[in-house]
């Protein structure tokens, strides 16, 4: 019987088996960032195991409350700030250099095809983009990730997602995902591993297949994942080039993180999305989906484009070829939060951040602040969001506030109009 890629890289890194279906894994990656790890940096310090596993499989950054807003997160990122200088860890992106944790990892090269990655953070699973093997934890599981650099799972059943078809113009890859959890439910694939294949897959840039995978949580799952193509090569080239002859040498070690054709699936969805439209989501659940034009016309007091689901350049682009020419509708006020400093870059080299200005936008730095209501954008109790980030909970942006799920085309257009429009009738 074959394996699926999730069960290549389970028996690749496999430590220990301490029980039937228990995996204890070694790790390529520990992610953190000033949230989540400063708990396990205070617990390590009490229990006098202040250490580090390798620095230099260790990445962290301060990105979801920055600048500091107050005393308390200004006390995290010194926690994290601390730690990462006592412990030598070189990739620390502090005020300045950082940038949305699952934008910035990827952009700076440290997730590669048949990794396995952890991170005190739910959407890391948006790097099995690049065929590897990642998973947010709990406090326990990073400390244990950071002073020894092993995690436990559970045995990694795989449901295989086939997208087929091709996209129609205005339909994105947040569209796709949103389709795909109304599907499933938000429980529908709890503990397993979502493997996007397709020739929608196939077709789709790197961003995009982040985007998929970045949702994969919303819908339960542990992980999403990608196999690894010639697209994953040419976006790693710059970090892998001196690994490999040329990028066919890199593309045939990659393809040894494929699927076998005769891989056992716990199940199997097939998903035709020519006829997809633009996706939006209503209520309080990440489920709860409706196609643009069933919610067309619903008033929003505030636009968010940005965060690690949909604040790349492409992203950014998108939205801009909507809003050149525009202005914000009067009743909305819009934020936009380039993801990285060079995204940022890029987006002022192209023009992109003087039509988000010309048209009304707040422009911020890159940071996660307005996604879970902590800074730069959080809704007063009764407020409406269009957003591009990837949870719609009760209060996720604020006490009291609702939020709409949509992609960045969606997005621009609503904060046009001033209530939810489909980008296409503009």
């Amino acid at each position: 019987m074959g394996q699926t890629i999730a069960e290549k890289i389970f028996s690749t890194h496999l430590r220990d088996e301490p029980f039937p279906g228990t995996y204890v894994l070694d790790l390529d990656r520990v992610l953190c960032h000033e949230i989540t790890t400063p708990v396990a940096i205070a617990d390590l310090q009490w229990r006098g195991k202040d250490r580090v596993f390798d620095p230099d499989c260790i990445k962290a950054v301060i990105d979801h409350v920055t600048p500091a807003k107050d005393s308390k997160t200004a006390t995290q990122g010194k926690m994290l700030r601390e730690w990462a200088r006592r412990h030598e860890i070189k990739d620390f992106f502090d005020v300045g250099r950082n940038g949305v944790c699952h934008a910035l990892f990827p952009e700076k090269g440290f997730i590669r095809p048949g990794f396995t990655v952890i991170m005190g953070d739910s959407h890391t699973c948006t790097h099995g983009a690049f065929g590897a093997f990642a998973a947010g934890v709990g406090t326990t599981d990073l400390e244990v990730g950071i002073l020894k650099g092993v995690c436990a799972f559970r045995k990694p059943n795989t449901i295989r997602v086939n997208l087929e078809g091709s996209l129609a113009q205005g339909v994105y890859a947040k569209d796709v995902i949103l389709y795909v959890i109304g599907q499933l439910g938000v429980n529908g694939a709890t503990d397993r591993v979502i493997e996007f294949r397709g020739s929608v897959v196939d077709g789709m840039s790197m961003e995009a297949r982040m985007t998929l995978c970045n949702m994969a949580i919303e819908a339960g799952g542990t992980s999403g994942i990608c196999l690894p193509d010639m697209t994953t090569v040419n976006y790693l080239w710059p970090f892998i080039s001196s690994d490999y002859p040329d990028k066919e040498a890199a593309l045939k070690d990659f393809s040894r993180w494929h699927s076998d054709a005769d891989a056992e699936y716990e199940k199997v969805l097939d998903f035709d999305v020519c006829d997809l439209e633009p996706q939006v989501t209503f209520d309080y659940k990440p489920d709860c989906v409706k196609s643009v034009g069933e919610m067309a016309g619903t008033p929003v007091d505030q636009v968010y484009i940005g965060t690690c689901t949909n604040g790349r350049i492409e992203d950014l682009r998108v939205a801009a070829e909507i809003l050149k020419g525009r202005k914000l509708a009067d009743t909305v006020r819009g934020i936009v939060s380039p993801a990285t400093p060079k995204i940022f870059q890029d987006a002022l080299a192209e023009g992109i951040i003087q039509v988000f200005m010309d048209a009304g936008f707040c422009v911020t730095n890159p940071t996660c602040g307005a996604c879970l209501g902590m800074s730069n954008g959080v809704l007063a109790e009764g407020e409406v969001c269009a957003s591009t980030s990837n949870r719609n909970f009760n209060g996720r942006m604020g006490k009291g506030g609702m939020v709409h799920l949509m992609s960045p085309s969606t997005a621009a257009a609503t904060a046009v109009k001033g209530v939810i429009t489909d980008a296409r009738r503009i």
